[in-house]
C-alpha cells in the first residue's frame, strides 16, 4: 500500500509565498516522476508542475518563474515551493507521482491541500 500526504497549505496574502510539501510512503520500490496538480472550486483538475526522477522539472505557463518544484528521492518527498502568489492561485493542491510497488507501477495521488489567497 502506498500513501502521499500533503502538507504546507494555508491562507496567504497576494505576493506572498508557501510551500507544499508532499511525502510518499509505503512498499516502495521505485518512484519516477512527481508532481502536483490543483483544483479550484468549478474547475477541472489542472496540472502545475513535475519532476523526474533525474531531476527534470517542467511547469504550466501559468506558474512558470513563480513556483519551483524540488524533490528529495532519499526521504521519497516532493515540494512545491510558491512565489508571488496570487488570487488565481487558490485551489486544492494534490500531489502526484507514478510509483512501482512489489505489486507493479500505479499512479498515486494525495488527499489534496488547500492554497487560498486572499487579501
Amino acid at each position: 500500500q502506498v500513501q502521499l500526504v500533503e502538507s504546507g497549505g494555508g491562507l496567504v496574502q497576494p505576493g506572498g509565498s508557501l510551500r507544499l510539501s508532499c511525502a510518499a510512503s509505503g512498499s516502495i520500490y521505485h518512484i519516477y516522476a512527481m508532481g502536483w496538480y490543483r483544483q479550484a472550486p468549478g474547475n477541472g483538475r489542472e496540472w502545475v508542475a513535475a519532476i523526474q526522477s533525474g531531476g527534470i522539472t517542467n511547469y504550466a505557463d501559468s506558474v512558470k518563474g513563480r513556483f519551483t518544484i524540488s524533490r528529495d528521492n532519499a526521504k521519497n518527498m516532493v515540494y512545491l515551493q510558491m512565489n508571488s502568489l496570487k488570487l488565481a492561485d487558490t485551489a486544492v493542491y494534490y500531489c502526484n507521482a507514478t510509483i512501482t510497488t512489489t505489486h507493479g507501477t500505479g499512479d498515486y495521488w494525495g488527499q489534496g491541500t488547500q492554497v487560498t489567497v486572499s487579501s
